[in-house]
């Protein structure tokens, strides 16, 4: 039987297309096409409909809406070759997808790993970049020894990550539905087999369980040192004087609240930030109405970041 991509009217969103060496790349734009860019961006193991109540909003605002699903993820194609999954051609195909769409005065909304995939994209485009609206993620060289927590420890040990997230989906069943939410009303059996629906076999969850194994645990581990090093410092080089509000869940037990200390505050010591106190790593489904709201108040700010939200 064929999937209800809308999954009953929830994702009632139009298919777009965007070929890569490594497979085809879904993702839907809404809204009017003069209208200023938002790119809401998701992480693991996620896909764009994370920002399913986002679209609407952002849209009627004005807004050109871009929601991508990274290669492995969602309604993209879900290579099994392992290297396809790696960090910097998650970077090279977002970069290849969004400079195709020739967007201008963009706002990025980055989550998860969706963070240095498509901070890369604004530091290499900084002329292309209005401001950064940053959900829990991280982009940084650890400060010291990063605490995994216990499932993604597990995720990580060759073996028994393949059984627990390409075998037993683990990832979504462990994290996504139980520890990653603190409200799990609006995890209802329609939006739990949205999620479930672009990973159905041990094969299509091969880029689940690349992110975690790709987590850097120590300040020198390659190569994510050399990137984030990099993708660090031009983010201060490019981005301390445009817009930049960070929305934080301090109930997210992978990037806990000395995560939003020690690095984004470093990074932008002056950002305006709003700490969502009763909200887990996936934020947009335990507040998706507070982080509407402040997006669109972000978004009426001017380049010099005036008119902040309260």
């Amino acid at each position: 039987m064929s999937t209800d991509w809308t999954f009953g009217g929830l994702w009632p969103y139009e298919p777009r297309w965007f070929d890569t060496a490594d497979g085809r790349m879904h993702y839907v734009d809404e809204g009017p096409r003069d209208g200023r860019p938002v790119v809401l961006l998701h992480g693991n193991p996620t896909w764009g409909f994370l920002y399913r109540d986002f679209i609407g909003p952002l849209a009627s605002a004005g807004h050109r809406v871009i929601v991508p699903d990274h290669l492995g993820f969602g309604r993209s194609d879900k290579p099994s070759r392992r290297e396809s999954y790696r960090i910097a051609e998650h970077v090279r195909r977002m970069d290849a997808l969004l400079e195709s769409l020739d967007l201008r005065r963009t706002t990025i909304v980055p989550h998860d790993w969706g963070g240095p995939i498509g901070l890369a994209w604004a530091v290499a485009h900084p002329d292309r970049v209005r401001g950064l609206f940053i959900l829990n993620t991280a982009a940084h060289v650890p400060r010291e020894r990063f605490k995994v927590p216990a499932a993604l420890h597990l995720f990580r040990l060759p073996g028994i990550g393949e059984v627990l997230v390409k075998g037993l989906n683990m990832f979504h069943r462990a994290f996504l539905f139980t520890a990653g939410v603190v409200d799990h009303s609006r995890l209802t059996p329609a939006v739990r087999r949205a999620y479930l629906a672009p990973h159905p076999t041990w094969s299509s969850r091969t880029g689940v369980l690349a992110f975690p194994r790709a987590i850097p645990i120590t300040p020198a581990e390659q190569p994510w040192a050399a990137f984030a090093g990099e993708l660090e410092a031009d983010l201060k080089r490019h981005f301390r004087d445009r817009p930049v509000r960070i929305v934080w869940a301090m109930r997210d037990p992978s990037f806990g609240p000395e995560v939003l200390q020690s690095m984004w505050l470093d990074t932008f010591p002056d950002a305006d930030v709003l700490r969502l106190e009763n909200a887990g790593h996936y934020l947009q489904e335990d507040a998706h109405e507070q982080i509407i709201g402040e997006l669109l108040e972000f978004l009426k700010m001017d380049k010099r970041g005036v008119h902040r939200a309260k």
